[in-house]
């Protein structure tokens, strides 16, 4: 028995209108149609209830004291703009005039009084489907960029994203005249830990390098990526030279304690990393080539002198023309 579909919570509906007359009548047509319910006098009270109870819809009365239905509606997709929420106008101006402010300030749809209670269950219906599927249509789309822009592998970020992230950070941090650190890490002797163990161990192996790695930088600002094969990069944004070996510390340390057998590997029995690293203060005549052309440098470096260590390279981008 499917559980979870029978506790499947109806939606809600927030009816606005200062007749207590008319909240009654439009409380029991919803209650007919299995809604839950929640209400409001005014305008101003709409506002508080909408921002604690975040209801499917809002049937709103157009004229009320206080703060009346246009009003009400404006302040609606100012306030809430992150995640619309259709809003159905019940007034009793028919004219065309009003219907047209109705929706200039955001309502969905409208009906007018007195109401036709068929037209009305059928239009709530409508829109709380349509709301749904917008909803359906949002989580899709969001998966869709979780899968465009992060390695399957490792589920960090992919090469795309790095270079996006890295493009982004340096046209901030150029206007800012601030510091981004860029730490670049290979696994030592890999090909020869997936000759030994086979290349589902060293998936695993890359997955678990992955999450240790991920645990050693902890600011949401940071970016981790997968930058290719057993690569991954490290964006440290506002981190100068001396932070960003703190975090390749980390970082190898991290990894070193997973303890991770290579019995092939020439340095150690356990894995190791060779990490480069490259910091600057980023002008607008900089470019991301620059950094990752000395990370990558320094990485190689790291490598040539024997590897599991990590080496820096100094790199000074150009300063602004215009005298201070």
């Amino acid at each position: 028995m499917n559980t979870s579909a029978q506790k499947k919570v109806p939606p809600l509906v927030l009816i606005v209108d200062d007749d207590k007359s008319m909240r009654i009548l439009l409380r029991q047509a919803m209650k007919k149609e299995g809604y839950q319910v929640a209400e409001a006098k005014d305008g101003e009270e709409c506002l508080t209830v909408y921002d604690r109870l975040q209801p499917d819809i809002v049937l709103l009365d157009a004229m009320m004291p206080v703060m009346d239905g246009f009003t009400c509606c404006t302040q609606l997709q100012t306030l809430f703009a992150g995640e619309p929420k259709p809003v159905l106008m019940i007034t009793g101006l028919d004219d065309q005039a009003s219907v047209d402010r109705a929706f200039e300030v955001g309502a969905i749809d409208y009906v007018t009084k007195p109401i036709h209670w068929a037209v009305l269950r059928q239009r709530v219906r409508r829109l709380l489907q349509q709301f749904q599927l917008y909803k359906q249509l949002e989580e899709a789309n969001q998966a869709l960029q979780r899968l465009a822009t992060s390695d399957s592998l490792t589920q960090l970020a992919n090469r795309r994203r790095f270079d996006e992230y890295l493009n982004q950070e340096l046209q901030r941090l150029a206007r800012e005249a601030a510091p981004l650190s860029l730490v670049l890490c290979d696994v030592d002797f890999f090909k020869s830990y997936n000759d030994t163990y086979g290349h589902q161990a060293g998936d695993d192996c890359l997955q678990q390098v992955a999450q240790a790695i991920a645990r050693s930088v902890r600011r949401p600002t940071d970016l981790v990526a997968r930058y290719g094969g057993e690569e991954f990069a490290v964006l440290l944004p506002n981190t100068n030279a001396e932070g960003a070996v703190r975090v390749a510390e980390k970082i190898c340390s991290e990894v070193k304690a997973l303890k991770i057998a290579h019995t092939k590997s020439q340095l150690s029995t356990c894995l190791t990393l060779s990490v480069g690293v490259a910091s600057t203060v980023f002008y607008h005549e900089s470019s991301s080539a620059m950094l990752i052309s000395a990370a990558d440098k320094a990485l190689y470096q790291a490598k040539a002198k024997g590897r599991d260590r990590i080496v820096v390279v100094p790199l000074s981008a150009p300063h602004p023309s215009v005298s201070r």
